[in-house]
């Protein structure tokens, strides 16, 4: 059977996990396709996420692994019991796929999602003419109707987001993001105010590094950190130049969370972020 050509970020996940789950039980390929009863390139093929898997295929393989991470196995379950294709399937082969990895990304997320951007505003709180000034700036410029479906994208992205019952947006933004003028003046200024009623959300929370900080907390990429149903399924989506790195090895991993910690330590709390925000706005206003 050929194998996907495209597979999601669960299933490209559940077969890394699947592959970390088999070398730390130091098995090779090899070994392991001869307990399933198949070929070597099939079991390069399932770690790749361009095979499915089964739940009996999935207890055949912790088994051979003599794998007892219950939980883990119970998420990797869940992933493999999710049916039916993302919101964002239909903007296939209408908008760049890597626009469509950062969504499947925030939907992989089980609970709290955090991120920290230095001089934009984050992807699920921007407004629709914000959106618009940030596209704005490709050279060439885009055609109108890719600007729209762009921007009709982006909203149907913080509508999934923040009105998700079970998720959760911690956004750690820098000062500077708050005074960069995609758009226009009057564009941040609006943006700075839906920034504000999205603040005082339950499931919301925006932190600001101020410009007086005593240093530079986080890194010049922009990081989304989701944490998923174990530990062991926390992603962190770094944004490059050529398109968003997704980042699951378990040393990594500790090493941003600590990264999280530092820009946590150096951010105000809600209350003075609001506050700073304010101001922010009154000074657009002069």
């Amino acid at each position: 059977m050929p194998g996907r050509q495209n597979p999601t970020l669960r299933q490209r996940r559940l077969g890394a996990e699947l592959r970390k789950m088999r070398e730390q039980a130091g098995l090779g390929g090899s070994q392991l396709a001869r307990t399933l009863g198949v070929s070597p390139a099939q079991v390069t093929q399932l770690e790749n996420g361009k095979t499915s898997v089964s739940a009996d295929r999935l207890r055949t393989i912790t088994a051979a692994c003599e794998a007892d991470n219950d939980p883990l196995i119970d998420a990797l379950n869940g992933i493999i019991s999710t049916r039916g294709k993302g919101w964002w399937e239909k903007y296939r082969n209408r908008l760049p796929d890597t626009l469509l990895a950062s969504a499947e990304h925030e939907d992989f997320a089980t609970g709290v999602i955090r991120s920290w951007t230095s001089a934009i505003i984050p992807g699920p709180l921007q407004t629709e003419d914000y959106v618009r000034g940030v596209f704005n700036r490709q050279i060439p410029p885009l055609p109108a109707d890719e600007l729209d479906l762009r921007i009709e994208f982006r909203s149907e992205r913080r509508r999934k987001v923040l009105q998700h019952p079970r998720k959760t947006l911690e956004a750690f933004v820098h000062e500077s993001s708050l005074v960069t003028r995609f758009g226009g003046t009057d564009v941040l200024r609006n943006q700075l105010l839906s920034l504000i009623d999205d603040s005082l959300r339950e499931d919301v929370s925006i932190r600001v590094v101020p410009f007086a900080a005593h240093t530079y907390p986080g890194p010049i990429e922009n990081l989304v950190y989701s944490f998923g149903e174990v530990p062991e399924l926390d992603t962190v989506e770094v944004e490059l130049s050529q398109g968003p790195a997704f980042v699951d090895d378990p040393s990594e991993l500790v090493s941003y969370r600590k990264v999280f910690g530092r820009i946590e330590r150096a951010a105000l709390n809600d209350e003075d972020s609001q506050d700073l925000i304010r101001q922010t706005v009154e000074k657009l206003k002069g």
